[in-house]
Formats: structure tokens, sequence, C-alpha cells
């Protein structure tokens, strides 16, 4: 019986946060490489209108979405844990690329429970209303008032533009390897019965 809900983002945090970068790169004659993007908004990093920049994303997205890298170990992980914890995606995607989203799951087989597209950044009220256990999470601000606001564990993936400090419950971790680690730690399974 699966009785913890686990909240999980997609981009950045089960995609590589690299996924954007050829797209960027082609589209806009750049060299990005992710040490480049030490702030969450991409359009720091170099120098284009934010209008163009997102006249041209909103186009592009479901094939970005479509074409994006899972994380290393992320599928392996996400796998053992389907069968002690629910999983359940709530990422800032907005719902025009719902089918683009469900494709990308199904072909990497990435195991899921429910998706929720929420169309903002705004994350909080999605992960309450599931009831979520701990959240993972690739943008800062997020991974902070999520902890701060459900007082659950957060696992915050590490890149260039989150490195911002994070207070206790906030978990910083390099990849899903480490991910696993900690949950074992928060999360004890003794023959398939939560301690």
């Amino acid at each position: 019986m699966r009785n913890l809900r686990f909240g999980i983002d997609i981009d950045g945090t089960v995609t590589c946060p690299t996924s954007l970068l050829p797209h960027i790169n082609k589209q806009f004659g750049c060299n990005l490489v992710l040490d480049d993007i030490t702030e969450y908004d991409l359009t720091a990093a170099f120098s284009v209108d934010k209008e163009v920049f997102w006249q041209w994303y909103t186009g592009a997205e479901a094939h970005i979405y479509s074409t994006s890298p899972p994380q290393a170990y992320a599928k392996k992980v996400l796998g053992d844990w389907q069968a002690q914890f629910e999983l359940y995606y709530i990422s800032a995607r907005g719902p025009q690329v719902f089918d683009a989203t469900m494709d990308w799951f199904n072909r990497e087989e990435i195991p899921y429970d429910h998706i929720e597209l929420v169309g903002s950044h705004h994350k909080i009220a999605t992960a309450k209303k599931f009831g979520v256990h701990a959240f993972f999470e690739d943008k800062h601000d997020n991974a902070v008032e999520i902890h701060e606001e459900l007082d659950i564990p957060v696992i915050l993936f590490d890149t260039p533009y989150n490195r911002e400090p994070i207070p206790q419950g906030v978990i910083r971790v390099n990849d899903w390897q480490e991910a696993n680690q900690w949950i074992n730690k928060l999360f004890p399974i003794e023959q398939g019965i939560l301690k």
C-alpha cells in the first residue's frame, strides 16, 4: 500500500537542466552552457528582448519538451519508488502542452500516478490540494516557499541558477541517486511497511 505521495517538478528536475540550451543556442546564435545560467530568468544570460524570447518560446515549447532528455538515474529511481510512493508531477507548464508532456512521459517510460500542469510557478496550492509529503524542485524560491508553507522536506536539484542559501528542510542534491539516499533516510521502509 502506498500511503505517501511525492510532488515532483518536471523541467530541470526530471528533465536535464540543460534541455533548453541547444534550442536557445540555435535560435539566438549563442553558445550558452549551464554554468552561464546563474539566474532562473534565462534571458539574463544573453542579450535578447524578453518579449522576443517569450514569443519564440511559446511557439517552441511543445517541441522543446518533447526532445528534453531525462536526468541521469531519474527513470531508475522513480521506477523503484513507484512501488512505495505515489508520484504526482506538479509543473509550471501550461495545459496547452499536456499532450506533449504525456507523450514524453510515456515514450521515456517515466512512471507517474498523476500529472498536473498548473501554468505558473505558484505550486503551493496544488501541492497542498494533493497532500504531498515531499517535493522535488529546481527553482530556489519555489523550494523554499513550498517547504515553509507546507512544512515538508523539499529536495532541491543543484544548478548554477539556484545556489542561494536554503533553510533547513530544503535539501540540496546533485542527482537522483543522492535524492534517493535522502528519501531512504526521511521515509524508511522495512519489508514494504513504513516505519
